[in-house]
């Protein structure tokens, strides 16, 4: 027992005294892999979910960082139970793995057949697997590839995805810092960096923190045809004046596809209103992410996705 900032329930909350003088170092070692509930004045309550868990794993944190990070702050001694469970958890991210083989495309493999044999046997996923390449392997239909992932979320066993993706049509595009009136703040190029570090992933910082820039310098560390998809025709004007103005990109390579207007170029920004707009039927617009080999999508407001 201790005299920490944390006291960590057997219900996997934890709550955090934020006046005490550790409050900074907890909620930073606790950030990798438990999320914020509430935050009121004096008590932040926090989670730890199987997600967070498995998001924390992927990112390269392991369970005893997670059990040493609870032990070291929490005020109380914490639950055996739950620190077992926290173990189980996270030992369950990466006993599959989705890989690009080389003789049969996209394939599932596992490093525990037990594990496998279980997934074939589940009624919706069995239908998004191919063949039986050998014990270990079974071949995953391309088109299922996100599908796949979220169905073994659900039955608590995430698979590692080291497929990769295929590059998409190159288009030359930079940063304009000429007028030197503007440049990255360090927040904003750690995200961008990140992001292209890990080949995908969701950004996430305060209202007014520069997303878009973010974005933007995604855009230049691709250098390829990219897709934006905005909440509305405002938010695409707005992505639209702020990548003429700080990148080297021109009015007649940025695209406004929207009830207003149809039209797709090398960088064209999109409203999800259109893209699932259904007519007799069927969603026509869904057709916008084949017009082209885009190399790069960004999904402003990805949370209303």
């Amino acid at each position: 027992m201790t005299d920490g900032p944390l006291i960590v329930q057997s219900d996997k909350t934890l709550l955090l005294e934020v006046d005490h003088e550790l409050a900074g170092n907890a909620r930073q070692a606790i950030a990798p892999f438990a999320e914020l509930e509430r935050a009121p004045e004096h008590v932040h309550t926090y989670r730890i979910t199987p997600l967070a868990l498995w998001n924390a794993r992927a990112a390269g944190h392991d369970a005893e960082q997670v059990v040493d990070a609870l032990v070291s702050f929490s005020r109380y001694a914490v639950p055996q139970p739950l620190l077992v469970d926290i173990v189980d958890t996270m030992g369950r991210y990466g006993r599959l793995q989705l890989v690009k083989h080389p003789a049969h495309g996209l394939c599932l493999i596992s490093l525990d057949r037990a594990v496998l044999a279980e997934v074939l046997r589940h009624k919706k996923i069995a239908p998004m697997l191919g063949a039986r390449v050998d014990d270990d392997t079974v071949i995953v239909h391309p088109s299922e590839r996100g599908h796949i992932k979220q169905m073994l979320l659900k039955i608590g066993w995430p698979a590692e995805d080291l497929a990769g993706y295929v590059d998409g049509e190159a288009h030359d595009i930079g940063l304009d810092y000429t007028e030197g009136k503007w440049h990255l703040r360090d927040y904003q190029e750690m995200a961008a960096d990140s992001f292209w570090a890990g080949g995908s992933g969701v950004v996430v910082l305060p209202c007014g923190a520069g997303k878009t820039m973010v974005g933007a310098a995604a855009m230049a560390k691709a250098k390829a045809t990219t897709l934006i998809l905005v909440t509305n025709t405002v938010a695409g004007r707005q992505w639209r004046r702020e990548l003429l103005a700080r990148t080297t990109l021109t009015e007649e390579e940025i695209g406004e596809y929207s009830g207003e207007r149809k039209e797709i170029r090398p960088v064209t920004i999109a409203t999800y209103q259109v893209i699932t707009r259904k007519s007799k039927g069927e969603y026509k617009h869904l057709e916008l992410f084949d017009s082209r080999d885009w190399g790069l999508v960004i999904y402003d407001e990805v949370h209303l996705l």
